[in-house]
């Protein structure tokens, strides 16, 4: 008799993640049945009983939340419901905490999964880290992608194991023997639309700084999607303070590992392109920004120093970071110059780049994680 999984994901990294992490259980259990709702790539690998839905359920602060919060109540009761009817084998949630650790706080009370697995696990670590020993009441197992996160789980009685990450493969399958353009900078500016409007603005006018001090600058904008493609080209043409036809060659690019192997530098949002620039050793800054109440409310929770990943890693800032009220243009576009003319400071970034990857173990996360959700269900 064949299983069933049903498979929870919300953002465009986490449809990455699991559709990875689908092929690799199909590789161990060929009659496996996915049923759920994430991204496209899981959906193809799916098929029809899967419900995309990632432009609506990627979301990004506290006020988009608030705005759609009727949209969510009704997909929160639906997905109890969908999963009361197909009675799955487990439940594997990924990454995407605001809706899943709730959902996996109602299904515990529910009693209908049979095992409740997390993968990518939630960083509670950094924003609220006494939700670790609730977790524990009402998950069988966490998959962690980070070597620190295991033991910091176990020790609150919730069965963890590092798998890796999964960045790891995929990006080690889209590796390219090319040379970086000297002149060419990246902008990344985040796969959800909030952002962007926030962060993409931002970049455009540091683009614009950086062009005037270096004319034989060019500028390459990645578009996580077609729908943010639309976005961004609708904005460059509304945004009166930069001329893009004049000063920045806005050209769109769908595949952002293209684009970072490129670049001689990036300016990236906050989020896993950071983790994918560190591994690709594209140097760059980091720039952030979300509404006030967003951040306010973050701030009051958040305890880590450090917004990205690279940073929290290694401990201490190797990636410069320009946060919200430090976002400004003069002083991105400043820091972006840095990294273009001091080449010490650019091999140091590489060097501490390179640590940081090794320390997430080589390729074969999606695996081990699969492996471990086949050995949790037969349990």
């Amino acid at each position: 008799m064949s299983r069933t999984i049903y498979f929870v994901a919300g953002e465009v990294s986490g449809d990455n993640h699991g559709a990875a992490l689908m092929r690799s259980l199909r590789a161990l259990q060929p009659d496996l049945q996915f049923v759920g709702r994430g991204g496209p790539q899981m959906k193809q690998i799916a098929g029809t009983q899967f419900n995309d839905w990632i432009d609506n359920a990627a979301v990004v602060g506290l006020w988009e939340v608030v705005r759609k919060y009727g949209y969510f109540r009704k997909q929160f009761r639906d997905v109890l419901d969908q999963i009361d009817a197909v009675k799955p084998d487990a439940v594997v949630l990924i990454d995407y905490p605001g809706f899943n650790l709730r959902l996996a706080r109602a299904l515990h009370r529910q009693g209908v999964a049979r095992k409740m697995i997390y993968y990518i696990s939630p960083q509670v670590w950094a924003w609220n880290s006494g939700r670790i020993k609730e977790m524990a009441r009402h998950l069988d197992l966490m998959l962690c992608i980070f070597p620190f996160e295991a033991e910091l789980y176990n020790k609150s009685g919730l069965r963890t194991k590092f798998v890796g990450h999964p960045m790891i493969e995929r990006l080690r399958a889209r590796k390219l023997d090319i040379s970086r353009d000297p002149n060419l900078i990246g902008l990344f500016p985040g796969s959800r639309r909030r952002e962007v409007e926030k962060i993409f603005p931002i970049m455009s006018e540091a683009a614009n700084k950086l062009r005037a001090a270096r004319p034989d600058l060019r500028f390459e904008v990645s578009a996580a999607s077609q729908q943010l493609s639309d976005c961004i080209r609708k904005m460059s043409q509304g945004f009166r303070a930069i001329d893009h036809r004049k000063y920045v060659d806005a050209t769109l690019s769908y595949r952002a590992t293209d684009l970072m192997q490129r670049s001689s530098t990036g300016i990236v949002a906050s989020g896993s392109a950071t983790l994918e620039a560190a591994y690709f050793e594209m140097p760059f800054v980091l720039v952030y920004k979300v509404s006030w109440p967003t951040y306010v409310a973050g701030r009051a929770v958040v305890n880590v120093k450090h917004l990205g990943m690279p940073n929290v890693l290694a401990g201490k800032e190797i990636v410069p970071e320009f946060i919200q009220h430090a976002a400004k243009p003069d002083a991105i576009a400043a820091g972006t110059l840095r990294l273009i003319d001091n080449q010490q400071a650019r091999q140091k970034m590489m060097s501490d780049f390179d640590s940081i990857i090794r320390s997430l173990g080589g390729s074969g996360a999606s695996e081990n994680a699969a492996a471990a959700i086949i050995e949790e269900i037969s349990r």
